[in-house]
């Protein structure tokens, strides 16, 4: 070949190494996006879909100068086995860099140790126990512990004079947690508990442990239970028992009356006190910018709730993660940012702290029918609470 012949030959080859550097730099980052998108639960997926779609029609779909593909994985529902494979598939086939959401603590557990194995960034949506942060130093949660909630209402239910309480928390992680809170501080605070009993987290029927709390005549009941079908099972049997006519009230975590199921509710839910982090009713800027945005991309008859508010905050969280590294996810440069991190959410003030856990205000709520839509309104708040339930502030 001539000389020239050569030369050419050498700048085509140079050429294209060039383009194949430019192509790599621009290949989408790959996160994976693991949770219920059919079956029980499949409610949870609707509304991080919709969270998700409403940011990136905000923010676009690119960070830090590379566009963000999301590996879209379907749990079906609490099922750790099927969570390790689904994880393990895009940690080792498919080369994610970071993976969020997850909605069940058996299933956060599993994800976790994989997690922790590869050093693969886990970002929590939901999944409620304290102690799936345990021994994972890779994993973050966005969400909520039930201890958070439930410590400040069991301070508030004694303080304005329920003394005697009937609780009833599903027999699972975050229930457990939940009952454990809510007796140990509202004894310490001078409350008495008078029984409790732990409904399965498939399939339960509350109409016998409704009866045992008729036998025990206490104040108010106090009920953790999942946003899916139990609420409108429990209020039912409820209802069916009288507890309400004789004067029993309910004290209850947010999940039940969750925007996803208060309007099946209906008119019987009104005057239900609870607490959580998240109303669509919040009252701030943002909140309403987020609410506008999520109806615009969300099924019909879909409500923002509490989850869709943490898949909100996820991404924004993940965004904010890829600018700062400029299209790269370094794991340990990643785990060190969140460690830190606050910014405004639609629930009002998040941040994250040293222990990579959510520490968030803390909303009493009352439903009411505003604007003949039954909302969840808020009249007080414990302003940043961490996962234990400790105001911070």
């Amino acid at each position: 070949m001539s000389r020239m012949g050569l030369r050419a030959l050498a700048a085509l080859v140079g050429l294209g190494a060039l383009c194949g550097a430019a192509w790599a730099d621009e290949e989408p980052l790959k996160i994976g996006l693991v949770g219920s998108f059919s079956g029980g639960a499949a409610q949870w997926g609707i509304s991080v879909d919709a969270a998700f779609a409403a940011y990136q029609k905000q923010h676009g779909d690119s960070a830090g100068g590379r566009k963000i593909e999301f590996l879209r994985r379907d749990t079906t529902g609490p099922n750790p086995d099927i969570v390790r494979r689904l994880v393990q598939e895009l940690i080792s086939r498919d080369k994610v860099e970071l993976i969020c959401g997850i909605e069940f603590t058996p299933n956060a557990l599993a994800a976790a140790g994989l997690s922790t194995q590869a050093k693969v960034p886990l970002l929590i949506v939901n999944a409620a126990t304290t102690e799936i942060l345990t021994n994972a130093p890779y994993t973050s949660r966005f969400g909520f512990t039930t201890a958070q909630i439930v410590t400040p209402f069991a301070k508030w239910a004694a303080k304005n004079g329920y003394h005697d309480v009937y609780a009833i928390y599903t027999d699972y992680g975050p229930g457990i947690e939940a009952g454990n809170a809510f007796k140990k501080a509202f004894t310490e605070a001078g409350g008495n508990v008078v029984g409790e009993v732990k409904p399965p987290l498939i399939s339960p029927d509350y109409s016998a442990y409704i009866q045992r709390v008729k036998d025990a005549k206490p104040q108010a009941i106090f009920i953790f239970a999942p946003a899916a079908d139990h609420p409108q099972i429990f209020l039912k049997a409820y209802r069916d028992a009288g507890l309400g006519e004789i004067g029993v009230k309910i004290l209850a975590t947010g999940d039940l009356t969750n925007e996803s199921v208060l309007n099946n509710l209906g008119d019987p839910a009104l005057g239900m006190i609870t607490t959580f982090d998240y109303s669509e009713a919040h009252d701030s800027p943002l909140n309403k910018e987020f609410t506008k945005a999520f109806y615009a991309t969300a099924r019909d008859n879909t409500r923002p709730d509490f989850t869709a508010a943490a898949a909100y905050d996820v991404i924004n969280a993940i965004y904010k993660i890829v600018d700062a590294q400029h299209g790269k996810i370094d794991p340990d440069r990643t785990m060190a940012l969140i460690k830190g991190m606050s910014f405004e959410s639609p629930r009002g003030p998040i941040a994250i702290d040293q222990n990579r856990d959510i520490v968030q205000n803390v909303y009493f709520r009352k439903v009411e029918k505003v604007g003949g839509k039954l909302e969840n309104v808020e009249f007080q708040t414990t302003p940043m609470v961490d996962d234990h339930g400790n105001p911070t502030k």
